[in-house]
């Protein structure tokens, strides 16, 4: 996504608003600039590999999966052509071969060689906690085959001891939950600015149905409708005429205001539990009226207060 200056504002392809918040770029860097910064990260099965690479995700680093070790250094070359566009790539490897391993070390030595900026995460964990974690979710390890998890265990650990010796950064999950280990990554990570929180403020029809994705609802029906109003039926709530007559309601600015405190609580406390992504749902009768003026107006206090927020308007020109 282009960075832009605080206060900007875009509609995405249906229509809908999107006000972004931080610091704009230059995006006139060139091709050979800057050499991406680069993460590695591989560790035990179980440890939390796919919970270390989604945290580097929402921090905003070029993630890829699973990628062959071999490729590593065409994936680095390929971020150094972007223009700055791909500044910070991780890269998860699953080191469960002879083959994979001699190619890992190999690219390892290709991009010391070109002095490029790494570091290579490992994640720990205890025999005790793996079988517990694979018993859980009732999977094999991947390299038990016809023995039992400990034996996979015991398997990946030999095979990736020198690995580890060579870490940069060990973190062992064994007494982590998924919250803890994000908070550790992005101590590491982070640098000096806080997590950011990116919110979708999306207002819908309670007609059409509750949005499944939505993390908080709020009811608007409690305001009065101005589709019962004749000269303001046909507008939405993205006209100053509908807008104007809600927030002259008894209850409203009220409501906006408090709220508005409320989820600066509530995001203070997703950024603590590792949460960047957050959808508050606004709702009235068909999602036309005052559920959208709403969600114009949250949208702004959250994009005033730093947080990157997208709208939606879910049902508007459904009736």
């Amino acid at each position: 996504m282009t960075q832009q200056q605080p206060g900007r504002t875009a509609r995405t392809d249906d229509g809908a608003e999107q006000v972004t918040t931080g610091t704009g770029t230059d995006a006139a860097q060139t091709a050979d600039a800057a050499t991406p910064e680069l993460v590695i990260i591989s560790g035990m099965s179980g440890a939390g590999r796919s919970t270390a690479a989604k945290c580097l995700e929402d921090l905003g680093w070029f993630v890829v999966d699973n990628l062959p070790p071999a490729l590593i250094p065409t994936m680095v070359e390929l971020g150094a052509r972007s223009q700055g566009n791909v500044a910070r790539i991780a890269v998860v490897v699953d080191v469960r071969g002879r083959r994979f391993f001699d190619n890992l070390r190999e690219s390892l030595a290709e991009l010391d060689a070109r002095q490029v900026r790494r570091r290579f995460v490992f994640l720990e964990s205890s025999d005790d906690a793996l079988v517990r974690r694979f018993e859980s979710v009732r999977r094999p390890h991947p390299l038990q085959g016809d023995g039992r998890i400990v034996d996979g265990i015991a398997a990946e650990r030999e095979l990736l001891r020198e690995l580890r010796g060579d870490a940069d950064l060990v973190i062992d999950t064994s007494g982590l939950n998924v919250h803890q280990l994000r908070a550790k990554m992005d101590a590491q990570f982070a640098g000096e600015e806080e997590p950011e929180l990116r919110a979708t403020v999306m207002s819908f029809g309670f007609k059409y149905g509750l949005p499944v994705d939505a993390d908080l609802v709020v009811d608007m029906r409690f305001l009065p409708n101005p589709h019962w109003v004749p000269e303001l039926r046909p507008f939405t709530g993205l006209n100053e005429e509908v807008s104007s007559y809600v927030f002259s309601q008894p209850g409203a600015k009220e409501f906006l205001d408090r709220y508005t405190e409320l989820l600066h609580m509530i995001a203070a406390g997703y950024r603590r539990e590792g949460k960047r992504y957050v959808t508050v749902a606004v709702g009235c009768t068909g999602g036309k009226h005052r559920s959208v003026a709403m969600s114009e107006k949250l949208a702004k206090r959250l994009a005033a207060d730093g947080v990157e927020t997208v709208v939606v308007h879910r049902d508007m020109g459904r009736e």
